[in-house]
């Protein structure tokens, strides 16, 4: 299975995520290549569609290994568990914390200029993005949901590879994914068009999203 766009992606998506019956939804999408995938799954769902900005916190000596999560609203998630493996002390987590807090900011800053942040208190987030690589940033994503009181934390993309899909399994309370390849290399070889999405269509969708509410 290839798909043509993220367009096409989102829509049988979308399709697949309504088949659950979501309890009042609220489809987060992670920017910039998640959020066309998340504005048709929204669609589908007839619901609320916003973004979900987070930055991994990662061991200054082994950066893909997360010690935990920054998000908007000065959310920080923190992995005792990895940190005390890694021998983390709590200022050394701060200093790197604040660094991609700034970060964060930054571009959420681009965001938060067309489309301010929904409450997900409550709510079934669905939380998208156009494939799943390593799935860590899908699993910081679920930590900052949960952080913000979601009812529910799912996890939606058109496709993973098995390892990523058994690791976020584990702590998402949902799991849809269209494509399961064996041989997976990377997301953009499962689309024909894999065009890089702009910030300007990011805040596009989001600001259609909300006049279609």
């Amino acid at each position: 299975m290839r798909f043509a766009d993220r367009q096409e992606a989102g829509e049988l998506l979308g399709r697949a995520v309504a088949d659950r019956s979501p309890i009042d939804p609220l489809v987060a999408a992670l920017p910039r290549g998640g959020v066309p995938i998340g504005f048709e799954v929204a669609k589908a769902l007839d619901c609320d569609l916003d973004v979900l900005v987070v930055r991994k916190v990662g061991v200054p000596y082994q950066v893909e290994l997360a010690m935990g999560a920054v998000g908007e609203r000065g959310v920080v998630v923190r992995n005792r568990e990895v940190m005390r493996a890694a021998g983390i002390a709590e200022p050394t987590f701060d200093a790197v914390a604040a660094a991609e807090m700034t970060e964060l900011e930054a571009r959420v800053g681009i965001y938060r200029e067309v489309a301010s942040p929904i409450d997900q208190a409550g709510r079934t987030v669905i939380v998208t993005d156009d494939g799943l690589a390593t799935g860590s940033t899908a699993l910081a994503a679920i930590d900052v949901a949960r952080a913000g009181q979601a009812r529910e934390v799912w996890v939606a993309v058109p496709v993973a590879p098995a390892d990523s899909i058994r690791k976020v399994a584990r702590v998402a309370d949902q799991l849809v994914v269209l494509h399961r390849p064996q041989r997976f290399m990377a997301v953009g070889a499962w689309y024909r068009d894999f065009s890089q999405t702009t910030n300007d269509e990011v805040c596009d969708l989001l600001v259609r999203s909300r006049l279609d509410r």
